[in-house]
């Protein structure tokens, strides 16, 4: 198992990580595949691509995506088979499972859920698992929630895990933790974040396995692969915190003893240089999701922009407009996140780095607006002069014969360009 492989890596002092894509996004899910398959053949050898869904986006009920998890298999089963890539080198992953999804609900009614959402996970063939209990649900006490009852419900979902376990598949490797940023981004603009102390995860680990063992679950314990600790690094609306190496030495020394990594979630916008850096000192899986998402917006508006300049008015998508307007009548996804004036909201909706746009994709208004600029520009040759005004970099590789001057083209490049710097 190439998790098991990376975490024995790093106990022999190899700086080895993996990406977590954490996207169910259709396009972003392509663009992880293709670039994928371009590695294994660049570099002649077998690629292991990690993709995983979170509890918001995909469950038995649908998430934002419309999709379960059986049906996100089928998906990237089929993505693999257009690109060649063997499917069985992709390994699946389910984000923040845990009752998040119902916090309103009482935990007897929560926690049923979360353990259905868990059995379609594994029964599906997922097999990394964040066992993620760390909110309050209706009727908890007021204030943190106790890290032992935390605790005590990761350990009760990974029961549910082993028993839905499917012959022929792999057994799950779980993932740990509870201090893990806000999924998506920070609400407010932050100037530093607490890095976790030591003390804080030398008792979450001890907490939970306590709670692993109470359950019976002393193998499955052992197949906890990683701790979701914060290292110092953070995004949202308008800011990017960067890997401080000296501010995480600490961390850094004390899991070289565990039989385990960390896990950094919210690594979207880090440089080439803190990617490394964080893998060095066992941050060994990068999570990574609104940054791609983020690419794809850019790329989506620039390419509506180009067809400002080549197809006449009436026939146009209009397709920054057409998502604004959705996002205003439905402004559950952006409110909490975007400040300000109606000006500078409006402003967020578009370029915002938390790029709350990604909840939006799969509105039917949207997705018909989008396939008309894609039909718009396939039907005719994009003139280079608008591909380097739009898209620089990707013009170069036009240039060189790299990619091809179509939309698709340049949709996928612009996003595996961001996968780029976790993969140097």
């Amino acid at each position: 198992m190439y998790l098991d492989e990376i975490v024995r890596a790093q106990k022999r002092g190899e700086a080895k990580g993996i990406t977590s894509i954490c996207s169910a996004h259709p396009w972003v899910l392509k663009a992880a595949v293709w670039n994928a398959q371009q590695v294994s053949e660049v570099s002649e050898t077998s690629e292991t691509l990690l993709l995983e869904s979170t509890c918001n986006q995909v469950n038995q009920f649908g998430g934002y995506t419309g999709m379960t998890p059986s049906d996100v298999v089928r998906y990237v089963q089929g993505i693999a088979e257009e690109n060649q890539f063997p499917f069985e080198n992709i390994i699946l992953g389910g984000d923040h499972l845990g009752p998040n999804v119902w916090q309103n609900e009482p935990e007897e009614s929560a926690m049923r859920k979360a353990e259905v959402m868990m059995r379609d996970y594994l029964q599906a063939g997922f097999v990394k698992i964040h066992l993620d209990c760390s909110m309050q649900l209706a009727g908890d006490p007021d204030g943190a929630l106790e890290l032992a009852l935390s605790a005590s419900r990761a350990a009760r979902l990974a029961k549910g895990a082993e028993a839905s376990h499917v012959e022929g598949f792999e057994l799950p490797r779980y993932v740990i933790g509870t201090e893990v940023p806000v999924p998506g981004g920070a609400w407010e603009h932050e100037e530093g974040v607490r890095v976790t102390k030591v003390q804080d995860v030398q008792q979450t680990i001890e907490v939970t396995r306590e709670a692993f063992y109470r359950e019976g679950l002393q193998s499955a314990w052992e197949r906890v692969i990683a701790i979701v600790v914060q290292p110092g690094v953070e995004f949202g609306d308008d800011f990017v915190l960067e890997y401080q190496p000296e501010a995480a030495r600490d961390l850094s020394l004390f899991i070289e003893d565990q039989p385990m990594v960390y896990e950094a979630h919210s690594t979207d916008y880090q440089t080439r240089d803190a990617l490394r850096n964080l893998v060095r000192d066992q941050f060994a899986i990068l999570k990574v999701g609104p940054a791609l998402t983020f690419a794809f917006r850019e790329a989506v508006f620039a390419l509506a922009m180009m067809e400002d300049e080549m197809i006449s008015k009436d026939n146009r998508s209009n397709l920054a407009d057409v998502v604004d307007d959705v996002m205003l009548q439905h402004p559950e996804h952006w409110q909490k996140y975007y400040h300000g004036t109606p000006e500078q909201q409006a402003f967020a909706r578009k370029f915002s780095l938390s790029d709350r746009i990604r909840y939006y994709w799969q509105d039917l208004q949207i997705q018909s607006s989008l396939q008309r600029l894609m039909s718009n520009l396939r039907d005719r040759t994009s003139p280079l002069s608008l591909v380097s005004q739009y898209f620089p970099q990707q013009y170069e590789k036009i240039r060189h014969h790299v990619i091809e001057n179509a939309p698709d083209a340049l949709l996928l490049d612009k996003i595996t360009s961001v996968l780029e710097n976790y993969s140097n």
